[in-house]
């Protein structure tokens, strides 16, 4: 009889143990079951159950030849879906790859829904390590989101959904973050898109290119106020906004809608030259 309690912790540990190996750093916004990670190696997921072939072959062969870096070095054709990604000096990361926007490859930092559950009011130190659900709306963290642009030269996409759900994108050829010492200062570059150019206005009152992140808890906006704390949510707030993309309810980018979007993401790859 005191074989039954040692086979079931037993049992238990084998199917923890892919969380374990893989020593992924922000499991905490992944709420899903272990197959639902489209590169998870296939040894790991025997104890949950098979996967298709073609999934099984895609973990095999990112086995081999380490984790990607970022969605950008996901095999081209594969799904979009939460992806095992493992930057420069960290850890595992779980992410949400685009595969299917403007040919893919796509690393998604935060998506957000009007309708949405996230709060988006959280402290400095949530922001930094990310919260909500890899599988619908959530910020990637603003640490994770430094760490994985200083890898490479990367470009951003910035999509908005406005009240009648049409979508519209600016894209910046340049994106990155400084370090936390320096705020999580933001860098864009040049705008192009059809959603207009809310993160580089000319007005130094609502301006977020060069501004450094705020919370409610850490005023480092350009406002006599406090800009988290008056209108929600972490951002890289100037006196205050022209974008808001993380609040809950009232997502606005400039002129296109203004606190009645339908939704947004923030999607990164490496930028491409001529």
């Amino acid at each position: 009889m005191a074989l039954q309690p040692l086979l079931l912790l037993t049992c238990l540990l084998a199917l923890s143990a892919p969380v374990l190996t893989l020593d992924i750093e922000n499991l905490n916004i992944f709420n899903g079951t272990l197959d639902e990670i489209v590169n998870l190696p296939s040894e790991d997921l025997a104890s949950v159950h098979s996967a298709e072939h073609s999934r099984q072959k895609r973990s095999s062969d990112a086995t081999r030849s380490g984790w990607p870096k970022d969605c950008s070095e996901i095999p081209s054709g594969s799904p979009s879906g939460v992806y095992v990604i493992q930057p420069t000096g960290l850890h595992h990361l779980v992410v949400y790859c685009e595969m299917n926007e403007t040919g893919g490859g796509w690393t998604v930092l935060q998506r957000n829904r009007h309708n949405t559950r996230v709060t988006w009011a959280e402290s400095w130190s949530t922001y930094q390590y990310g919260f909500g659900n890899v599988n619908e709306d959530y910020w990637l963290g603003t640490e994770y989101i430094y760490q994985i642009a200083k890898q490479k030269v990367y470009q951003v996409r910035f999509v908005i959904h406005d009240s009648s759900s049409n979508m519209k994108y600016a894209d910046y050829n340049l994106f990155g973050l400084e370090n936390e010492s320096n705020g999580y200062k933001l860098r864009l570059g040049s705008y192009t898109g059809t959603a207009g150019d809310a993160m580089a206005s000319n007005n130094p009152s609502t301006v977020h290119d060069n501004m450094k992140f705020s919370v409610k808890d850490l005023d480092q906006d350009t406002s006599s106020g406090n800009c988290a704390s008056s209108y929600g949510g972490g951002w890289w707030y100037s006196a205050c906004y022209s974008a808001r993309l993380n609040v809950k309810g009232a997502i606005t980018w400039g002129s296109f809608c203004n606190a009645n979007c339908k939704a947004s993401a923030i999607l990164i790859k490496p930028a491409s030259y001529c």
